[in-house]
């Protein structure tokens, strides 16, 4: 894994392109980190929408993991084909999407699914369905600890939220879930600053709820970001994702954690229109395009500016052009790995610079059977 040109292919007469490669000796080192890091599988809750690939997951089951976190049906049933014994669905369920999740675990009832509520409609909903059909939903609650995404901020109505949770026959109260995506500092003396700052709202209200008699108060806590910190406090199941690919983004933000990229996009020159100027195959269906540039760190290209991104071609403005042709093929680290692999139906498994088979990306669909 320190062979400075890990990433190349041998042979690429056969790989189309775009392609995004990953490589599992690099995964199988990111899952034996993490669980260093959190002092144990059983503090890990590693989210799966980075990969939404079933190789992967049981890569992380074989590390002794046994739970997991997702954020669509989809995610959440493809976890329970691969036999995950302990699924969260991190996502405000509504609309179908409630009675797909409890056809969910009709279908697979040797998982233990939950879900979140961050409001009293959506635990009444909950709780009406689970009492029509005679079963009992485990539901966390979701605090907004400065995200300002989804949750309920930890005041009196989180605290009356959570008793009803705790006092409904319908319903299983798990704990609390707070998600800090927000926090993403560089520095990690300020990072951590900021982390600790936010979960203490989470602490005190569990405190609190504790003080009022209710018990057994599970906390998920963080992302990739933040995990450094919450994979060390006692009691609570930290939950990063973007840790099994990792990316150029973290990479870059992140230094100090010692997780490897291990997803790569290959991509080919296809035209050089104008003098100093390059064009990939590297269009927005197969490259996230919501950051900024740059959206890629090239591997074997140097002293390109990236300068342009549509749906199939990706431009950059390079110093020497003319040792480069035209089907040369380039690697590339996405600066955001989430959403590019959402993009593609299945990746490039490398070992040795050889690909030798083909994973399938099961849960980018919206729906496998429910």
């Amino acid at each position: 894994m320190e062979n400075r040109n890990w990433y190349e292919i041998a042979d690429t007469e056969d790989v189309f392109s775009p392609s995004l490669l990953v490589y599992p000796d690099r995964i199988l080192h990111n899952i034996r980190v993490m669980v260093e890091m959190a002092g144990g599988a059983e503090q890990l809750r590693p989210h799966i929408k980075t990969h939404k690939t079933a190789e992967i997951v049981e890569m992380q089951l074989d590390q002794g993991i046994q739970k997991f976190k997702c954020a669509t049906i989809a995610e959440a049933e493809l976890l329970a084909m691969c036999n995950a014994p302990d699924i969260l669905l991190a996502m405000q369920l509504v609309g179908a999407n409630m009675k797909r999740f409890f056809d969910l675990t009709d279908k697979y009832p040797e998982s233990k699914f939950s879900a979140l509520v961050d409001n009293l409609d959506t635990l009444n909903a909950l709780s009406e369905m689970a009492g029509l059909r005679g079963t009992i939903i485990s539901l966390w609650m979701d605090i907004n600890c400065g995200m300002d995404r989804t949750g309920i901020v930890p005041d009196e109505n989180a605290i009356a939220l959570y008793r009803k949770m705790d006092a409904d026959p319908n319903v299983e109260a798990k704990g609390l879930h707070a998600y800090d995506g927000h926090i993403r500092n560089t520095d990690v003396a300020e990072r951590k600053k900021a982390c600790d700052f936010a979960f203490a709202s989470v602490i005190n209200l569990k405190n609190t709820l504790e003080s009022k008699g209710i018990k057994a108060i599970g906390i998920v806590a963080g992302g990739s970001p933040t995990f450094p910190f919450h994979a060390q406090r006692e009691g609570v199941e930290a939950s990063p994702g973007t840790t099994l690919l990792w990316d150029a983004g973290y990479g870059e933000k992140f230094p100090e954690m010692d997780f490897l990229p291990a997803a790569v996009l290959l991509t080919r020159i296809i035209s050089k229109p104008a003098k100093g100027i390059l064009c990939l195959d590297l269009g927005h269906k197969h490259l996230a395009p919501e950051m900024p540039f740059p959206r890629v760190r090239f591997l074997n290209l140097e002293n390109c500016i990236q300068k342009g991104q549509s749906e199939e071609h990706f431009v950059l403005e390079c110093a020497d052009t003319e040792r480069l042709a035209i089907g040369d093929v380039c690697y590339a680290l996405p600066v955001h790995i989430c959403p590019t692999v959402a993009k593609y139906d299945s990746l490039h498994v490398v070992s040795e610079g050889v690909i030798i088979e083909e994973w399938q990306v099961v849960a980018r669909k919206q729906c496998i059977t429910l």
